[in-house]
């Protein structure tokens, strides 16, 4: 068993990144397209909200939740499941039952989202109840729109997911977090200024979806040059795809519940509140999703490293990484959040005056993304494991719970009642998925290093900022003032404690990489 830090061989012999180096250096790249991908995404709301105020971009972001909702659900868990196996394939047997896997997840992953495509494009009544404040043709456009590219983003996430397991995150950033958003924001802006209405922003939106199916297919193909071996037999293969449908299938139904608990609050105010409410609780949203990012780009890369440390029997080198990776997770994201909870109307500002309205529920979500970010991603070592059906039954207890506040709540509440409801399901699903990690494979979070990343990134940032707040209020130069201040506290004692904060592995591949 290897220590943790050291460098493993791989099936060929060669020495290998360790999980932790392997992790740091994809959590860099998976920054960078978070990061990207916040700022454009950031753009793109900003552009289709002041072309088409709140009451046009609230439609435009239905039918955009509904495409996502949609296209995540008919994947089927096909993208994680591929991670999972492909990654475990390579790590114990070279790649042998890569092209059967393949063949398995992405044949009825096609198929359910072409149903699914045909149901929307034949069923105006449905188009109408959930965009019921937009036009009626207007409405089944716009469903018909993005009905029409449903099957191809599908499969490009489950190609993805196949690129992953052979642990890069190269091409999901390059396609999902870099080169989308980028697009989108390039041509929304003449159409922005042109042309603005609700069906060109969404043509605007949904184009980008061709180029992304192309690279993702390339990359894939890449992929799989680069590790040509001899395939499985015929009996290998299929026990091989009946694995991996007992895994799926239920991360099938726990992924509809993940990608609903974003949306559904866009949803529920389109339909029970106004397109307005729905096009700030959007952007209010896209705030909470820019403070996780760094929980999202650790996990593009704990993924793989996660399960081909599970495959091996490694348990001691994968707890120490799953410990390693909360840190980090911890101790850069509490600080933002910390920031977007005193100063909520300052940042929605930057959307629009009427924007400022969902403060409130910026608030709300900032305390429940905080306890998210907390667990690192034990959601991930969970799914990694094998868990899935776990994964489910936390899933599914998390959207009743999201369901049920939201439909009491949102009548009355508007945006902060969505907020609620989102914060709840947060909450109970990764306190539940915490419990579950630490009973099988038994791994703890909390550590030394923990308490110390805690400290730093949230004590210690509030320290500094809550006496801001109260003396220059919500402000720019509150705002400005605070991160100035917080920037200088937070980098000495971040140095200072870099090694037990577990900075210097994040650094130390930096350093690989330009040695």
């Amino acid at each position: 068993m290897s220590a943790p830090g050291t460098a493993v061989p791989t099936a060929r012999g060669r020495p290998a990144m360790s999980g932790i180096a392997a992790t740091a250096r994809g959590g860099w790249w998976g920054f960078l397209g978070s990061a990207v991908s916040a700022l454009f995404g950031y753009l793109l709301v900003a552009l289709v909200t002041r072309a088409l105020g709140a009451h046009g971009a609230g439609a435009v972001f239905t039918g955009v939740a509904v495409f996502t909702i949609l296209g995540n659900t008919c994947k089927l868990g096909a993208d994680t499941g591929l991670v999972r196996f492909i990654s475990r394939d390579v790590a114990t047997g070279g790649g042998r039952h890569v092209g059967a896997l393949l063949r398995t997840a992405v044949v009825p992953g096609a198929v359910a989202s072409t149903a699914a495509a045909a149901v929307l494009f034949l069923s105006p009544p449905t188009a109408t109840a959930l965009l019921s404040n937009l036009a009626p043709a207007d409405a089944v456009t716009l469903v018909r729109l993005f009905s029409v590219f449903l099957p191809l983003a599908t499969v490009t996430l489950i190609w993805l997911g196949a690129t992953q397991g052979y642990g890069t995150v190269l091409p999901l950033v390059g396609v999902e977090q870099i080169g989308k958003p980028v697009l989108r924001v390039l041509i929304a802006a003449p159409v922005a200024l042109l042309a603005p209405s609700v069906l060109s922003l969404a043509v605007a939106w949904l184009l980008p979806t061709l180029t992304g199916a192309v690279a993702a297919w390339l990359a894939l193909r890449r992929c799989r040059a680069d590790r040509r071996v001899t395939p499985a037999p015929a009996p290998a293969a299929a026990a091989a795809r009946r694995g991996f449908w007992a895994f799926s299938a239920p991360r099938a139904v726990s992924s509809v519940f993940d990608i609903s608990a974003v949306w559904v609050g866009v949803i529920l105010l389109s339909s029970l509140g106004t397109s307005e409410e729905a096009g700030i609780y959007t952007a209010v949203g896209r705030v909470i999703s820019a403070a996780t990012l760094l929980q999202l780009a650790v996990r593009l890369a704990f993924a793989p490293e996660i399960s081909r440390l599970l495959a091996t029997d490694d348990l001691d080198q994968a707890c120490h990484l799953h410990r390693v990776s909360t840190r980090w997770i911890v101790l850069f994201s509490w600080p933002l959040l910390v920031f977007l909870a005193n100063f909520p109307q300052t940042v929605l500002s930057l959307f629009g005056p009427e924007f400022t309205q969902g403060s409130d529920a910026l608030i709300v979500l900032c305390v429940a993304s905080a306890v998210n970010v907390g667990v690192g991603n034990a959601q991930t070592v969970m799914l990694m494991a094998g868990r899935s059906s776990w994964h489910l039954a936390v899933t599914g207890a998390a959207f009743a719970v999201q369901l049920t506040v939201g439909v009491l709540t949102v009548p009355h509440l508007g945006t902060l009642g969505a907020a609620l409801s989102w914060g709840a399901a947060i909450v109970v699903e990764n306190l539940g998925a915490a419990a579950l990690v630490r009973r099988d494979p038994g791994f703890r979070t909390v550590d030394r290093g923990y308490v110390a990343a805690m400290a730093t990134g949230l004590c210690l940032t509030a320290v500094v900022v809550l006496p801001v707040r109260v003396l220059a209020g919500d402000t720019a130069t509150g705002l400005a003032l605070g991160i100035t201040l917080a920037v200088c506290v937070f980098g000495t004692v971040l140095w200072h404690f870099r090694t037990t904060l577990g900075v210097s592995d994040l650094v130390g591949v930096l350093r690989e990489r330009t040695a």
